[in-house]
Order: structure tokens, then C-alpha cells, then sequence
């Protein structure tokens, strides 16, 4: 049998509950008892996280700013600078084991930025690598961004694909900290309305491709069942 991909789709699902439920998956991940690589896709209400490189000018909003605009603040243990996630951004935390693959967060890095880039390219896009930087452009603007954590070579946190997003709320950060970025989304570089779901499609078929797995979709009660009663402490 080969190795699967079991892929989740939660559909819309509060930022500190997917938090708590991937941790779960990871720690489950991690002890075996879930034997496969897990993607868990899903869309968040207004939510800015703030990664272990996070610098406090790279916020450009106080609290009661976020608050009239509904958004909510997270600080967590992935790697990289602060973020958006909002309606209309397909979000992806992949569980890997990266002892089944490479044990090099650097080159898992760089696969989960080849996925997003054959996903895109499958919807007409020409994605691209900015040399000093995580994540994906086109047309020199960045389309998605990427932060992962590992423990025991197993994977999560991961990427926000801008679908549908509205990009506005990008003007409360400075995105990734990087100054002079501008961001887009698939919806305004194509020009047309774009379904969340067509993407997650695209996207789940080049993660396999790029990870060698066969994809299988599972619902959340499935994986529910496999996680440990500790769940809500961090891998």
C-alpha cells in the first residue's frame, strides 16, 4: 500500500481551535498513532499571528484597532514574522514526518513552496521564489506565505494561500516584515471570481505530487479519533 496523504477539510474553524486540534495531530503523528501524513485545510475568521521572528513595529494596529475590525491576535511557535489569516484564504497545515522524506526543514521549506507554485501554475499563474525570503509571487507581488515548526521531524504550522482574501486587512501588518511588500491574491490576478474549493483541489494534488503520496480525504471525526487525550498540550 503506499503512503497516503489524509487530507481534512474543516471548512471555517476559529484560529486557537485549529491551533489546539493540529498540536493534537502532531503529538499524534509524532507517537504513531496516526501512521499517515496528515493535511488539515481550512479558513479562519480574522486572526493575526505573530511568529518566533515577530517584531513589535512589523504590528501596525493596537489592540482596540483590531478589535473594530473583529481580528484576532495569536502569538505561536511557528517560525517566521507576523500574518494575516481571514475569509477567503486557504490555509494548509501539513503534519509530515520528515522521517519518511528528508530530515532538512530547509528543503521541506522548499517543497511546501513548489506545491503552492504547481497549484497555482494549474490555475494559470506563474509562481515564483524571492531568493531571501519564504513563500510564493507572481507578477512580483506575494500570493502566499509559509511558516512551519517540528518536533521529532514532524511538521506543522504551514501556508495561507490568498484566494479570495480581502487584502485590506494586510494593511494592519507589515506582512512577513518585509517593507515593501505588496500582496495579492488568485482572485485578482486571474480577474475572476475564484471558489475556495477548486483551489483546495489543486492544491491537495500537488502536495501529493510533490510529498509522493496518494491523497485521501477523511473527515475531522476520523482523525479526532486518532489524537491523544492530552490534546491540548504543545507537542
Amino acid at each position: 500500500m503506499p503512503d497516503e496523504l489524509w487530507v481534512v477539510d474543516l471548512g471555517t474553524r476559529s484560529y486557537g481551535d485549529v491551533l489546539e486540534f493540529q498540536r493534537a495531530v502532531a503529538r499524534a503523528r509524532i507517537s504513531g498513532d496516526i501512521e499517515q501524513d496528515v493535511l488539515l485545510l481550512v479558513e479562519h475568521p480574522p486572526v493575526i499571528t505573530l511568529g518566533r521572528s515577530s517584531k513589535n513595529a512589523h504590528l501596525l494596529a493596537n489592540a482596540e484597532q483590531l478589535a473594530a475590525r473583529g481580528v484576532e491576535l495569536f502569538e505561536v511557535e511557528r517560525g517566521g514574522d507576523v500574518t494575516f489569516h481571514g475569509p477567503g484564504q486557504l490555509v494548509g497545515y501539513p503534519i509530515i514526518d520528515l522521517k519518511r522524506h528528508k530530515q532538512d526543514l530547509h528543503w521541506y521549506l522548499r517543497q511546501v513552496e513548489e506545491l503552492l507554485i504547481r497549484a497555482i501554475g494549474r490555475l494559470g499563474l506563474s509562481g515564483e521564489r524571492v531568493s531571501k525570503y519564504t513563500g510564493v509571487w507572481t507578477r512580483q507581488r506575494k500570493i502566499a506565505s509559509i511558516g512551519v515548526h517540528a518536533r521529532d521531524w514532524v511538521t506543522w504550522h504551514g501556508f495561507a494561500l490568498n484566494v479570495a482574501t480581502e487584502l485590506s486587512y494586510f494593511d494592519l501588518i507589515v506582512p512577513c516584515g518585509i517593507p515593501e511588500v505588496t500582496m495579492t491574491s488568485v482572485q485578482r490576478e486571474l480577474g475572476r471570481a475564484t471558489d475556495i474549493r477548486e483551489v483546495s483541489e489543486v492544491v491537495v494534488a500537488s502536495a501529493a505530487d510533490v510529498f509522493a503520496l496518494a491523497p485521501r480525504w477523511l473527515g475531522a471525526a476520523t482523525i479526532e479519533a486518532r489524537t491523544s487525550p492530552a490534546a491540548a498540550t504543545t507537542p
